[in-house]
């Protein structure tokens, strides 16, 4: 486990948080682990349950007056905690499973600090609410820095797709306006938010329902947002009010291009 010392920003608790998930993710990574049904289909394994465990064993340390929303877990900590930590300590479950590394390790304070770290990159995206960094294996952090040079646009194809029949992400990737001008990755890991916010990806979309109070999303759209991309619903709606769905976009122009297509205005 790796502790902050008692000074610690909110920004170095989320950023060692998520650190010590992401070891223990990398550690157990290629081992025969039992699945844990969760219904519909979706399961957890030991490795998701360890990383919790660590990952709020820090957060319980540094910020014992704080409550924690785990994915696995549930609420712990202080149960009248004015301040909640939302943990999602193996994001992309399936693809770990079957050997895929395209995974992310996720802690968020709400409306404040976040991380993302990458388990096998060595890679944390980190935000102190304001500005984000990148930090690589100890080295200097570097501002995460969004462009839409790459052309790149990952679509989430996982259900549920609550604005079905008016928005189907798959219907994105065959609309004539998207192939012209943008290039699809299809993801299953939040991993990619992170990615639109460094630049390595021109934009994120996906459907859903609150995707900023979630454990899942919150920790991406915080780097987004602080890196200074374009956030907001399928709609348009921002992510701070009741939205349905996710564009997270390097730029305005990105954004708006895609929230045309989406929506069917060209």
């Amino acid at each position: 486990m790796i502790t902050p010392d008692a000074n610690a920003t909110d920004a170095e608790v989320a950023l060692a948080a998520a650190r010590t998930g992401a070891d223990i993710v990398r550690g157990l990574y290629g081992r025969r682990l039992d699945r844990i049904d969760k219904g519909d289909g979706d399961f957890a394994t030991a490795a998701d349950v360890a990383a919790e465990k660590a990952i709020v064993g820090v957060i319980r340390t540094a910020r014992p007056a704080d409550a924690v929303l785990g994915e696995e877990g549930g609420r712990q900590g202080a149960p009248d905690g004015a301040r909640q930590w939302l943990v999602d300590p193996l994001c992309g479950t399936l693809n770990y499973a079957t050997g895929n590394m395209l995974v992310a390790v996720n802690v968020a304070l709400r409306d404040g600090a976040a991380a993302v770290a990458d388990p096998f990159s060595g890679e944390v995206f980190f935000t102190d609410g304001r500005t984000a960094w990148l930090r690589q294996d100890g080295t200097d952090d570097t501002p995460l820095t969004p462009t839409p040079a790459t052309r790149l646009v990952d679509v989430n194809l996982d259900p549920p797709f609550p604005s079905a029949p008016a928005f189907r992400p798959v219907d994105l990737l065959a609309h004539p306006a998207f192939t012209a001008h943008f290039r699809p990755r299809v993801v299953s890991t939040s991993l990619a938010l992170a990615w639109v916010a460094a630049g390595r990806r021109a934009a994120y979309v996906t459907d859903g329902t609150d995707l900023s109070t979630t454990v899942h999303f919150a920790a991406g759209i915080a780097l987004c947002r602080a890196a200074g991309c374009v956030v907001t619903g399928i709609d348009g709606t921002p992510p701070d009010e009741p939205a349905r769905g996710l564009v997270a976009a390097a730029d305005a122009g990105t954004h708006e291009r895609l929230l045309t297509m989406i929506n069917g205005r060209g």
